[in-house]
């Protein structure tokens, strides 16, 4: 399998060596957290001479002797050496039966530079202070974004390839399959039905696989869409489905807290306030989109619009949907003090289009930046202090 050097991550990473903190990676399944691991390994390496690394992959059978939490720390501390700066490295930590015993104690014992990856279920971002009394740095790994995509398929058509992109999607590991069902199949047996199956029906103890296969499906084709649990429930029980809006509120919370989708919350920008009961949901990587519903319906504004938010996430925004004067705005992004306005549109060439786009930003009042991102397959340029600009370009630029 080619591999491609994810700078943002390992300049994260290399700024976190010997910082006190377990670094804990997370992210959807099939993102790369393990290859990722082994970047970082080859990054102690080149900084460090005097580095011990021990690094444990649960995914080889040979630490198949160390699958229970005492048998863990034994294997670690015989493998610890003085005078040296040792590294821990842990891959799928959950197949260690107590692993949160094993890892709290090493990072107790202050020799250790930790760092572990997990499966979604066991390593959720709400449960990390609970599983480590000791402090951790949760580092979330998505799939390759656009610019990652142009490494691996290098072209100097970049409006094509981000065609490409949008039904391809970033689950690198579909890169290797020939044809399109090849692609969705892997897809759909790796990412999906082991988030469900082994994931997330099985930590939390479901009962009800069909329901959460529904709503899965719910979400997926109203990606981009106004929604509430309310509305979900409804929709499902006017199917045939038997449930109730506490149910399905359970059921998200487990999807987005596995990584599977996303949720971007509303937020009145004029009362500046969060609005409550209706939220946009937005997956982790299109492609599962595809693969689970097909390609009949493209709709590929919504898509693109699922792209931007993934993107706006991986560039570490906090990220909200905006509402002035019953207008939305698509994206209100901050970091560090810093907000700003967007706009996402497909196709914008007619003016009607282009026009109901602007309304929005032109309404507000501050000087925050404002952009419509679309696929105008030309520069940047301005209208009315507004940066309008390709998705293709906006996407390869470094966040």
């Amino acid at each position: 399998m080619k591999l491609i050097k994810r700078t943002a991550y390992l300049s994260e990473l290399k700024d976190l060596l010997n910082t006190p903190d377990i670094k804990v990676i997370t992210g959807v399944r099939r993102s790369g957290k393990s290859k990722l691991m082994d970047s970082l390994e080859a990054l102690i390496c080149e900084n460090d001479a005097n580095a011990n690394i021990i690094h444990v992959n649960y995914n080889l059978t040979d630490y198949e002797e160390i699958l229970e939490y005492h048998a863990l720390e034994a294997y670690v501390e015989d493998h610890h050496l003085l005078g040296k700066n040792n590294y821990l490295l842990i891959d799928e930590i959950q197949m260690c039966a107590g692993f949160e015993k094993a890892v709290n104690s090493l990072h107790a014992r202050e020799k250790y530079d930790i760092y572990i990856t997990g499966s979604n279920a066991f390593l959720q971002s709400s449960d990390l202070a609970t599983l480590f009394v000791g402090r951790t740095y949760e580092m979330q790994v998505f799939p390759f974004s656009f610019s990652e995509y142009l490494k691996y398929f290098p072209s100097e058509n970049i409006y094509g390839s981000l065609t490409k992109y949008m039904t391809d999607g970033g689950m690198a590991g579909s890169y290797l399959y020939k044809s399109e069902s090849q692609r969705y199949r892997y897809i759909n047996s790796e990412v999906l039905n082991a988030l469900i199956v082994r994931d997330i029906v099985n930590k939390n103890k479901l009962r009800n696989e069909p329901l959460l296969h529904q709503l899965i499906d719910f979400l997926m084709d109203n990606i981009g869409s106004v929604v509430s649990v309310r509305t979900i429930t409804n929709t499902l029980a006017a199917s045939g489905m038997k449930t109730d809006h506490k149910t399905i509120g359970k059921y998200i919370t487990y999807l987005c807290r596995s990584f599977a989708f996303y949720r971007i919350r509303r937020y009145d920008i004029k009362g500046k306030k969060y609005l409550q009961s209706e939220d946009k949901y937005y997956l982790a990587d299109q492609s599962i989109r595809y693969a689970r519903l097909g390609t009949k319906n493209m709709d590929y504004g919504h898509v693109l619009e699922n792209i931007v938010a993934i993107e706006l996430l991986r560039r570490g925004y906090e990220v909200y949907v905006g509402v002035l004067y019953k207008k939305e705005i698509d994206f209100v992004c901050t970091k560090q003090g810093e907000r700003s306005y967007i706009q996402v549109a497909y196709d914008i060439s007619d003016k009607k289009t282009f026009e109901r786009e602007v309304d929005p930003l032109l309404r507000i009042k501050d000087a925050y930046p404002k952009m419509v991102i679309a696929r105008t397959y030309q520069p940047s340029w301005q209208y009315e202090g507004i940066r309008i600009v390709d998705a293709a370009d906006w996407l390869r630029e470094e966040g």
